[in-house]
């Protein structure tokens, strides 16, 4: 993903993965609405929607009412099972058509940062961007070297002026570029399995005795249908946390004879499994990378934050860090980025991957205290209690914003900000003077910024092309879909990962036109002079 969102800012990038082939196995297997939009405004959702399933909602520790997504203000209000190996598939082959080298079996095992980039222009978690806010100079970009393994087992270094580590929570550029990852260690730990063979009849059972059944894609992908429990070609996955076995280290190996004690134990039947594919284990450790920027080397994903498996949210949290961070860094590295943009990606993702953390931290003691047999009764209290305030309307809806990361709004970069600043842009339907689109998300897939007018000024386009051509795509709408929040606005600008950097409601043109330039050398750099 974040190689895609670099190629497409026009930087030149290679991936080094370091496993020789393509995962099979997939520990995620749910793209939740805000991560299928971001698919959406790269023009890719149909290809996701063809491999995956549509669910309307989703679950918080495994409460019995479940989060509508259906009711939320998007497009896309729905759950997508999708397993992780096709998830990433599908983003190898989007990588591929930018042409991002995809370098297999190529593991870091060092890395330096030369004087010009140790600390960088980081300026920690209280940075701000905006005009006259203090953000500071910029300092001049430093390179950074990487010790790599190759598949022969030669050591080579590679050269590069910034480095993102998105090698998962061992990540070994997070450890050289001496990042801390504080948090808590493994105190609980679950078992998966996926299997060829189960009986049907049985899952039902092991349902209502929580353990998670999930159907998967065909093991031979060419099979015709969609994920069927039990059906010849497809596989299914168990997910269960056992009372007698939940302290056993998750790197202990997991056997099938383990497996099928637990599900016995639990449910009172081994619900016919046979012929496991994968058994694995999975802990609740959690922790959260101290800053995301060290001078030119960055982190995403598993390798800034990892946390119990709860409601499924760490893939999706590491594809909005990239879509965050791609076109920032592309900024950075062509030049045009205003001072204090890219700090601002650890500005505005670290406390979303503290709130990601907290929230699974929830909800794994809400799993936890009903094993533990002082606990059981008043947990199951607290668990019926809150199972009934989901049923409340607002509160499952805000409970479902946050764990479809639907509700993420950014921090305003100014006092005066319009209330749409750092919100997600509503994706409505419009008609906009020379652009096909029907609507808002379909801007987007060119990875620019987008400048909306719903005025109409005759100097918009002229002005935007002559000063930030490259960078932003203007146009004058005439028509959009009514919505109360857009009431009185006259333009908007429209961040390349779909988040609103500026509104204006201002009705005089004069006036107007300052604030836009204003606010266009704030997010997309000084204009170019002609």
């Amino acid at each position: 993903m974040l190689g895609a969102e670099l190629a497409l800012g026009g930087v030149r990038v290679q991936i080094l993965e370091r496993r020789a082939e393509a995962q099979r196995h997939s520990r995620a297997l749910t793209l939740h609405p805000r991560s299928v939009e971001l698919m959406d405004q790269r023009g890719l959702v149909e290809r996701f929607l063809a491999r995956g399933r549509a669910v309307p909602g989703w679950h918080f520790a495994g409460l019995d009412t479940r989060l509508d997504f259906s009711t939320l203000d998007t497009r896309h209000g729905y759950t997508l099972f999708l397993a992780q190996a096709r998830t990433e598939q599908l983003l190898a082959e989007r990588a591929h058509a930018l042409e991002v080298p995809i370098r297999r079996g190529y593991e870091v095992v060092g890395l330096r940062q030369d004087d010009g980039s140790d600390s960088g222009s980081y300026v920690g978690e209280d940075s701000g961007r905006g005009s006259g806010d203090g953000r500071g100079r910029r300092t001049d970009p430093g390179h950074v070297e990487l010790d790599v393994r190759g598949p022969g087992g030669d050591l080579r270094t590679v050269r590069a002026r910034y480095v993102v580590g998105c090698d998962g929570g061992r990540s070994a550029v997070r450890r050289a570029a001496g990042i801390e990852f504080p948090g808590t260690d493994e105190t609980l730990t679950g078992a998966l399995g996926d299997f060829a063979v189960v009986d049907p009849a049985a899952l039902d059972r092991a349902r209502a005795h929580g353990v998670l059944i999930a159907p998967l894609e065909p093991e031979d992908e060419r099979t015709d249908g969609g994920p069927a429990e039990g059906r010849p070609g497809g596989l299914t996955r168990i997910v269960l946390v056992d009372p007698r076995r939940m302290r056993t280290p998750a790197a202990e190996p997991l056997t099938l004879e383990e497996f099928l004690t637990s599900l016995a134990d639990i449910c009172g039947t081994d619900c016919g499994v046979a012929q496991p594919r994968w058994l694995s284990r999975f802990g609740n450790a959690t922790r959260l990378a101290a800053r995301y920027r060290a001078g030119s080397v960055l982190l995403a994903g598993d390798a800034a934050h990892i946390h119990f498996p709860a409601a499924g949210q760490g893939l999706n949290t590491g594809l909005q860090d990239a879509m965050n961070l791609g076109w920032k860094l592309a900024a950075e590295i062509k030049g045009w980025a205003p001072p204090g943009l890219l700090d601002s990606y650890h500005a505005e993702r670290h406390p979303i991957g503290q709130a990601v953390t907290e929230n699974t931290e929830v909800q794994t003691l809400l799993m936890e205290l009903t094993l533990l047999p002082p606990y059981q009764r008043p947990a199951a209290a607290l668990r019926k209690l809150l199972t009934e305030l989901l049923g409340i309307e607002e509160v499952n809806r805000r409970l479902a914003g946050r764990i479809s990361a639907l509700d993420t709004a950014y921090p305003p970069t100014a006092a005066d900000a319009d209330p749409l600043a750092g919100r997600r842009m509503p994706d409505v339907a419009l008609t906009a003077a020379g652009s096909a689109a029907g609507r808002a998300h379909e801007l987007l897939p060119p990875g620019r910024f987008v400048l909306l007018d719903l005025a109409g000024d005759e100097q918009l386009r002229r002005t935007v092309t002559t000063g930030w051509g490259p960078r932003v795509t203007a146009l004058t709408v005439t028509r959009h879909e009514h919505r109360t929040d857009l009431d009185g606005v006259r333009e908007i600008l429209i961040r390349p990962d779909g988040h609103i950097a500026w509104a204006t409601r201002t009705p005089a043109l004069p006036a107007r036109r300052l604030e836009r330039h204003r606010a266009l050398t704030d997010w997309a750099g000084r204009p170019t002079r002609r």
